[in-house]
């Protein structure tokens, strides 16, 4: 019998022989369980660790963990995992805030890129067999726009170097952030909504900031102003982003994340200037064994006694 047992909460990758063959080295089974919560702890009730992705624990579930020591969420969001109530278990719960930095970077980037000059929409007009550019006008020279970033972390400030290399001026907001020398974010969001021609939001999801881009923050936002959004869906509120593209007071959008996935392509139906991705800003070969390899160290770590290096409760 092995030492531990270690439970994927939730498949979704190719394969978990990275974190067996890790996990081999500690003594550790891997159990990959399938089905709702309720058949998940029938597999994990009796776990020491479990790996996580999608599947919400709430307090009522962890409260059934007997054994379990850590959390550890293959992601960098950890807004499906009751931290309160993981703690009062004693639990550690961990993420992997820098697994996926470079490609969410890359992705914002492109939506932005691809939104100013309007890249999806010209090609449809081509492949339709137009050819005028007066259906793109007016296109903005990105020099002249200021892009405002939402949240300055890891991929906030990955994403300022080449927008800033490119000509354009960077303004951001980030109430956690400590101003320096190098460093001076906005001292509120309305500030920010006000003075950028493209918003990027780059922050995680909490009570105060869910449902943060309303309609009433769409109000304060210039007219033709773009808004891109690779980190959390549920920020946004699809609805008013639509309506506010619908009517043109949004000049663009460029969303990989939605408030419900997988999205309703009804919800979306003949709104202009809007580009969406399947959730797929995270995504690289390489990202997702990095992430797989750091959530498993993260478990061997906290089974052997080691300080994990991403606790986040």
């Amino acid at each position: 019998m092995s030492t531990y047992k270690v439970v994927v909460s939730d498949q979704v990758f190719p394969s978990v022989e990275v974190e067996r063959g890790l996990l081999a080295g500690i003594d550790a089974e891997l159990t990959v369980a399938s089905g709702g919560i309720e058949e998940v702890l029938a597999a994990a009730e009796d776990a020491d660790a479990i790996l996580n992705t999608y599947l919400p624990w709430d307090a009522a579930s962890i409260g059934r963990l007997r054994k379990c020591r850590i959390i550890a969420r293959y992601g960098i969001g950890i807004d499906n995992v009751d931290l309160a109530a993981a703690s009062g278990r004693g639990i550690v719960v961990t993420n992997v805030p820098d697994y996926s930095v470079e490609e969410v970077a890359t992705h914002a980037l492109a939506l932005i890129l691809a939104s100013v000059r309007r890249l999806p929409f010209a090609n449809e007009t081509v492949r339709k067999g137009g050819w005028s550019i007066d259906l793109f006008r007016p296109i903005r020279r990105l020099s002249t726009l200021t892009v405002g970033l939402v949240g300055f972390g890891r991929i906030g400030r990955r994403i300022a170097a080449p927008l800033e290399a490119l000509g354009a001026a960077i303004v951001s907001y980030d109430p956690y952030l400590t101003p320096t020398a190098e460093i001076q974010p906005l001292s509120s969001l309305d500030e920010l909504l006000a003075t950028s021609d493209i918003v990027s939001l780059h922050l995680p999801l909490t009570p105060e900031t869910r449902g943060l881009i309303d309609d009433e923050a769409i109000g304060k936002m210039k007219p033709g102003a773009i808004l891109i959004n690779t980190s959390r869906g549920p920020l946004v509120q699809l609805d008013a982003v639509t309506r506010a593209l619908r009517e043109g007071r949004l000049g663009g959008a460029g969303l990989d994340v939605f408030d419900t996935e997988p999205l309703d392509p009804t919800r979306i139906e003949d709104v202009p200037n809007l580009i969406v991705t399947p959730h797929m800003a995270y995504y690289s070969e390489e990202a997702l064994a990095e992430s797989q390899r750091k959530a498993a160290t993260q478990v061997i770590k906290v089974l052997t006694g080691a300080k994990p290096d991403y606790q986040v409760n």
